[in-house]
Formats: C-alpha cells, sequence, structure tokens
C-alpha cells in the first residue's frame, strides 16, 4: 500500500472509516458542541477531515485532477501508488529528509493540538461554569479553537488534497467568527471580569512571555455548563 511498486495505493475505505472516526469522535468529545450554530461550525470540520482521509486512502481526486492537467510532465513514474500522494515530496522533492521532515513537523502538531484540546477541556470541565482563566487559558482565551487550527494545519502539511486547501480558509473563518460571537456572550455574562481576562490575553496565539496569573476560575455569576462551553470553548 505504501509503495512505488503498488499499483493503485488506494480504496481502503476501512483506513478511511478508522481515521475519521478516530479523529472526529476525539475532536466531538473535547469540542462538546451544544448550540446549532456550533453543530455546523463542527460539521465542516468533519467534512474536512472526511475530505482529507478519503484521498489518502479512498479515491485520490487530487492526483487525478493534476494528471489530467500535467500530463507526462507530472513528477511520478506510478502517480496512483500511495507514496506519491505526499504531494510535498512528489512535486517539490527531497527524499527521505523531506519525508521526514513532513511527519515530523505535521505529527508534532497534531498530537499537540489533541493535547491542548484536553487541557482546555479539562479546566471547563473542572471550573462547573465559572469563568476559566487558569491552565492554558493564561495563554489563549480559546485553546480548543486553536488546537483545533493546529490539528488541521498538520493534516494538511502531511497530505495535501485540493478540496482540503480550499475547505481550510473556510473552516478558519467559521471558527474565528464563532469564537467572535460568544466573546460577546462571555462579555453580557461575566462583564468586567472578561473585560479584564479579554485584555490580557490573546485570542489564538500565545504572545512569548506573556502570561496572565494562574487565577484558576473567575466567579464572575453562576451560568450553566454548556454556556461556559460556549464562553470559553
Amino acid at each position: 500500500m505504501h509503495g512505488e511498486t503498488v499499483a493503485y495505493g488506494y480504496g481502503f475505505w476501512w483506513l478511511v472509516a478508522v481515521n475519521v472516526g478516530v479523529f472526529v469522535v476525539f475532536a466531538l468529545s473535547f469540542i462538546a458542541p451544544v448550540r446549532r450554530r456550533e453543530w455546523r461550525s463542527f460539521g465542516l470540520y468533519t467534512a474536512f477531515v472526511i475530505a482529507l482521509f478519503t484521498e489518502m486512502y479512498g479515491f485520490p481526486l487530487t492526483i487525478y485532477a493534476l494528471t489530467a492537467v500535467l500530463g507526462s510532465r507530472y513528477p511520478a513514474l506510478n502517480p496512483f501508488s500511495h507514496a506519491t500522494g505526499h504531494l510535498w515530496i512528489t512535486l517539490v522533492g527531497g527524499g527521505a529528509w523531506m519525508s521526514l521532515a513532513i511527519h515530523l513537523v505535521s505529527n508534532v502538531l497534531m498530537l499537540g493540538g489533541l493535547v491542548l484540546m484536553g487541557a482546555g477541556w479539562r479546566r471547563i470541565h473542572a471550573a462547573r461554569g465559572a469563568l476559566v482563566t487558569g491552565g492554558v487559558y493564561r495563554w489563549m482565551r480559546h485553546p480548543q479553537y486553536t488546537a483545533l487550527f493546529a490539528v488541521t494545519v498538520g493534516m494538511l502539511i502531511q497530505w495535501p488534497t485540493l478540496p482540503t486547501v480550499l475547505a481550510w480558509p473556510a473552516l478558519m473563518i467559521v471558527y474565528y467568527r464563532l469564537a467572535r460571537r460568544e466573546e460577546r456572550e462571555a462579555e453580557i455574562r461575566f462583564g468586567e471580569a472578561w473585560l479584564r481576562y479579554r485584555a490580557s490575553v490573546p485570542m489564538f496565539v500565545p504572545r512569548l512571555g506573556h502570561t496572565i496569573a494562574d487565577g484558576g476560575i473567575d466567579r464572575a455569576g453562576p451560568v450553566r455548563h454548556e454556556d461556559a462551553v460556549d464562553d470559553i470553548a
């Protein structure tokens, strides 16, 4: 399945199902969408994951498109082996060192994203409805969305495809808008406590050398647990 000698390294739909299940169920358990708009955003993430693994193991739509455009100029003796699905290596070159770099960077991003997602969820779960400002929330206001971005960037680095490259900006816009809407709700719910927190902590990307004190939670008023997820998930 993984070598140039394999004539057609696709059609492994059970691998598509397993990988989609792992990444979707894991993210679902930690992001925990509740409202309709959250489910819509998560649906776009799910579509992104399905498109990625469908092309990785199921049907190589991007390879068909590239070979149709480039014809004999496509730089691979066997375009439909699994190995040539790594487009960075096929189109740019680099051989073994490029493969090592791609897997190292992408795996670090995906694993780090999943760990960050879990760390954010644990803080929310422990807060029981209070405004969370400690742990990973000292560095960013939306660590679980940052984690989602890291996971999807890692996927793009390891296995870029036309559908996922086109879908990724839309995914980022949808979650950015969702985060902004949740912040407006958080300001109404938590008032000055939220404003102080927002002024001190960046939205998605941590600032080097700067964190707020690890106060843990700010009890600025009772809210439902799912509201806390809406607020800073």
